[in-house]
């Protein structure tokens, strides 16, 4: 979707909503409910229809908040590039900072860069490095679209939603709900204390299991991390680059 002053203003920012909340809130009228389980099946019919054609992705989760001044921010934009040049569509939640620099890597290696993002109240602007973006109302039909295209998935630095995503996918490994994808975690000294903590606390009490914690790949080294990925994503999972064209009957559109 080609980008113009317009859209730039609004994507990415909505006025709290008070719909959002009541439905949170318990049992509400049945029209009520009817109408946010429309809406909710649009989004994700929305959401397949618009990244069916992005090809194998790598999804790379970070937070918005460092700049392009922070180191880690260097570092993701190489994951980026690094991917992209291993034929990987790189996609992230389309926001700034590291997001911003996962996309940003992906463009300087001329790869795909996609994004999936979540209308808050406070103002976000999409990032400069996208070839296509999608907006979602609901967290959890954007933590499906993140999941659902991905042959692996890079966790750079980042807060509260960096860790739900991080955990979501782990949880969906450990439960067989998802294969058993590749999980990096790029950023060694700054996931050590939590990997201590899920090792000395977890681990100990036998809330999960050697094999969930070695599920988890972490390493400083973009280089180091692609190979990884790649490897698994070939061998594991067979991985073929066969591209799917759009259907201009169906009103289809590639990236």
């Amino acid at each position: 979707m080609p980008e113009t002053p317009a859209i730039r203003a609004r994507w990415g920012k909505a006025a709290a909503n008070s719909e959002e909340q009541i439905f949170l809130e318990g049992p509400q009228d049945r029209g009520f409910e009817l109408r946010q389980a429309w809406r909710i099946f649009w989004e994700v019919m929305h959401g397949f229809r618009s990244l069916h054609f992005v090809g194998p992705c790598i999804t790379v989760f970070g937070s918005a908040r460092f700049t392009e001044a922070h180191p880690y921010y260097a570092l993701t934009r190489e994951m980026g590039a690094r991917l992209a040049r291993a034929r990987f569509t790189v996609m992230t939640g389309g926001g700034p900072g590291l997001m911003e620099a996962a996309n940003r890597g992906a463009k300087d290696a001329n790869g795909v860069s996609i994004g999936c993002n979540i209308l808050l109240p406070q103002e976000q602007q999409p990032n400069r490095y996208l070839d296509k973006w999608v907006e979602f109302r609901y967290f959890f039909v954007r933590k499906l679209m993140l999941v659902k295209y991905s042959y692996g998935f890079v966790a750079a630095p980042g807060g509260f939603g960096t860790m739900d995503e991080l955990f979501e996918v782990a949880t969906l490994i450990q439960t067989g709900k998802i294969k058993n994808f590749p999980v990096v975690l790029l950023g060694t000294a700054y996931w050590s204390p939590m990997l201590e903590f899920l090792r000395d606390s977890l681990l100990t009490n036998a809330a999960i299991s050697q094999n969930d914690l070695d599920q988890l790949f972490v390493t400083d080294s973009p280089a180091e991390a692609v190979s990884f990925i790649h490897k698994c994503a070939t061998e594991r999972f067979g991985l073929r680059y066969v591209r799917r064209r759009p259907r201009k009957f169906l009103f289809e559109r590639g990236v």
